[in-house]
């Protein structure tokens, strides 16, 4: 907790939130491993995703569930409730009268919109898996490696796109022999389509009930890929089970009031990604909300959108990367509207991706307060593709960031010693059944106790007292040890050191394996760098070059230095930030927008030896 007690006594409440009871086993083995388990039993829950789309069709009919801008004047396009599961069963019957062959996909290739929603839903009621796959595999990539990696993986049965001409070249690099297209918007030339509008207007028959009565908690909802960090996206089966499970988890941690504000979302986080896809999409859908589809985004020239769709919706749950809410509090402290709208219905914000710099916290807390009179807890949870999400949460008051919680109702964490910290490994009714077609990985992802392991580390708040939680400690396989033989944490490091150069850095590689002092190879963040340079046009080569902009960085990063009390294992020496973007086809860039240390560095040796060249290269920042 920060400040001194007597601080503590001075601040605002928090928004209430009836917690879920920190009641947890700890069991304590001799050779250090200990395993964490909540005592609580988990809640009964859904026996599958459409099924409450199906209730509240019944009993919310007119209430919205899905809302995205559209057209020129970009107004609201809503659908509700009973409109939705018409929409879906519609498709459903489509799809069955595809007959489309058993076990293979529905591959989603666009982002999020009402359509892909739909659609999603649609395949579950008739048994088929659904399979989004991030668009920038279509978009952003020049060769479509792993468009085509996966495509090979899995075999879809379908395919869906919002725009085909968007998608065109994409399309044109696969072999869709066999394989319906459906499009929304428009088809793309020479590669035969559906009509999204066509399928959507199938007359409905008892199929579609009879596919729905055939759905068990073992039936595969979804294909989610992994990262790729470490080579190939791998496609993580999804059982109906696991993603209900996982949703009763987050829903009991922190149950809303009956009779508080509809749950109202507006998010952005892509749903090819297991955090947008199932931590947000479905307990939204389970207690029966509204779902604002944010065509925003935390960059530099896609923030407005977010910023606008906020001063007319007011959310009761946000979730944002750090340096989503670092322009949002910008932005919040000169627009007085915009902070009373933002934090009106607001119980909880949650942040993930990176830790959350304290100075940030200390802002938004100001701003709640400014605008509500309380504080608002920020909540963070941890987990993976493979545990539907989120095993962990911090489900409860806290002031401290960093912390990844405590297990949720129905699962244990196994805590295996690893030098200074734990390697966790996960168990639990939210766990993957493996990984679709390839069992050899899927045999090597579990150890001997049935635990997942998923190669994260950790360490306790305080090892003496368990409850108070844990902190993330990075990647297991990142860490590396300078020349001198000291052994470096590279997670927590480039956590802090991100945090302490906030906001001109947004992400970071650290370097140092066998050198003789750590370095940091950064990207800038261009928002708050047009903010420090007071211009807003200007491009990332000229914000690594600028006085201001550096002149910051090495404020921020001294100060962090300065903290270190000479330790070499969390001292940065040099520092040069980067004007070229991560890549993705290069593997440094995940498509969930995480950052591979491993891919980066070996892709960016020319600028690690330009960071350790002796005298230093004239764009490498040496600290004190």
């Amino acid at each position: 907790m920060s400040g001194n007690a007597a601080e503590v006594l001075t601040k605002p409440a928090f928004r209430k939130i009836d917690w879920l009871k920190r009641d947890i086993a700890v069991e304590r083995r001799p050779d250090g491993v200990i395993v964490l388990k909540s005592r609580i039993p988990l809640n009964p829950y859904e026996p599958h995703i459409p099924a409450p789309l199906a209730k509240w069709a019944k009993e919310r009919p007119d209430v919205t569930w899905l809302a995205q801008r559209a057209g020129t004047e970009r107004q609201w396009r809503k659908v509700s409730y009973a409109e939705a599961k018409r929409t879906v069963d519609a498709l459903t019957q489509g799809l069955l009268n595809l007959k489309l062959p058993e076990g293979r996909p529905v591959a989603i290739l666009s982002g999020n919109s009402i359509e892909h929603a739909l659609m999603t839903l649609a395949a579950m009621q008739a048994r088929v898996p659904v399979a989004p796959v991030s668009p920038a595999y279509s978009l952003m990539s020049q060769d479509h490696a792993k468009l085509k990696y996966l495509f090979g993986l899995v075999k879809p049965a379908l395919v869906l796109v919002q725009d085909g001409p968007a998608f065109a070249k994409a399309l044109g690099a696969l072999d869709l022999n066999g394989i319906p297209v459906v499009h929304v918007a428009h088809p793309a030339d020479g590669i035969p389509s559906i009509a999204y509008a066509d399928l959507a207007a199938t007359p409905v028959t008892d199929e579609v009930a009879a596919s729905i009565a055939k759905i068990t908690p073992d039936t595969v909802g979804k294909l989610l890929f992994t990262s790729g960090s470490t080579g190939m996206p791998k496609a993580v089966i999804n059982t109906q089970r696991m993603m209900c499970a996982n949703a009763a988890m987050m829903m009991q941690t922190r149950p809303r009031k009956a009779d508080g504000p509809l749950p109202t979302y507006l998010d952005w986080m892509p749903w090819n990604h297991t955090m947008g896809g199932n931590a947000l999409f479905n307990p939204l859908l389970i207690e029966g909300g509204t779902l604002y589809i944010d065509d925003g985004r935390p960059v530099p020239g896609q923030f407005e959108e977010t910023l606008k769709n906020l001063r007319e919706i007011s959310p009761t749950y946000y979730a944002n990367a750090p340096v989503g809410y670092a322009v949002l509090a910008a932005a919040m402290e000169k627009d007085d509207a915009l902070c009373r709208s933002f934090f009106k219905n607001l119980s909880l914000m949650a942040y993930g991706g990176a830790r959350l710099p304290d100075d940030l916290y200390d802002r938004m807390q100001a701003l709640a307060v400014r605008a509500t009179g309380e504080r608002i807890v920020f909540y963070t949870g941890w987990g993976s593709t493979e545990t539907a999400p989120t095993s962990t949460g911090t489900y409860w008051d806290t002031e401290r960031v960093g912390l990844i919680g405590l297990p949720f109702p129905g699962v244990e964490l196994k805590l295996v010693p690893a030098g200074p910290k734990y390697e966790i490994r996960v168990r639990g009714i939210n766990v993957t059944p493996g990984y679709h077609s390839q069992p050899d990985l899927t045999k090597a992802a579990f150890d001997e106790e049935g635990f997942y392991k998923i190669g994260d580390a950790a360490t306790f708040v305080d090892d003496s007292d368990p409850v108070q939680g844990l902190i993330f400690a990075g990647r297991v396989v990142e860490d590396f040890k300078l020349m001198t033989g000291t052994f470096v944490q590279v997670g927590p490091l480039r956590t802090d050191a991100i945090a302490a150069a906030s906001p001109v850095v947004h992400d970071a590689l650290v370097a140092g394996q066998d050198r003789p002092f750590v370095g940091l190879l950064a990207w800038p963040n261009l928002h708050a760098c047009r903010q420090i340079m007071n211009d807003p046009d200007a491009i990332y080569e000229q914000a690594v070059k600028h006085p201001a902009v550096l002149a910051s960085l090495r404020k921020g990063l001294e100060a962090h230095n300065a903290a270190c009390n000479g330790a070499s294992s969390t001292r940065i020496v040099r520092v040069m930030l980067m004007a070229e973007p991560p890549s993705i086809d290069g593997n440094e860039l995940t498509d969930k927008g995480y950052i591979n240390q491993r891919a980066g560095l070996d892709r960016r040796a020319d600028l690690v030896a330009r960071l350790y060249a002796d005298p230093p290269d004239e764009d490498v920042l040496v600290l004190k």
